[in-house]
């Protein structure tokens, strides 16, 4: 272990320990960590969604690719109402386009 790392954790050991109890250590499979980069990634696009719609609905694009981004993350985690949320953003964005093409 560091010095560093040490000098940390007997920074307040009585708060360490009673910490603990709620702190589960548990390395990450591939599958997870590349969801989770996904899910960033798929944020990402989404925050910045709306700021771009207005220059030839590109923002509508960029939702749809946000919502197939973080749809692994979420699906992974089985947090079903976001998944359920992005399904929603992916019909509805979808339906957007189809109408602005056609």
């Amino acid at each position: 272990m560091s010095k560093k790392k040490r000098q940390q954790l007997t920074s307040y050991p009585i708060l360490n320990k009673m910490f603990s109890v709620f702190v589960l250590d548990k390395k990450l499979s591939p599958l997870e960590r590349l969801g989770n980069r996904l899910g960033y990634m798929g944020s990402a696009f989404i925050m910045m969604s709306p700021y771009l719609l207005p220059y030839d609905n590109m923002g509508a694009y960029t939702y749809l690719l946000g919502a197939v981004f973080s749809l692994p993350q979420v699906w992974i985690a089985k947090q079903w109402n976001l998944v359920m949320i992005n399904i929603n953003l992916l019909f509805g964005y979808g339906l957007y386009i189809y109408h602005a093409i056609y």
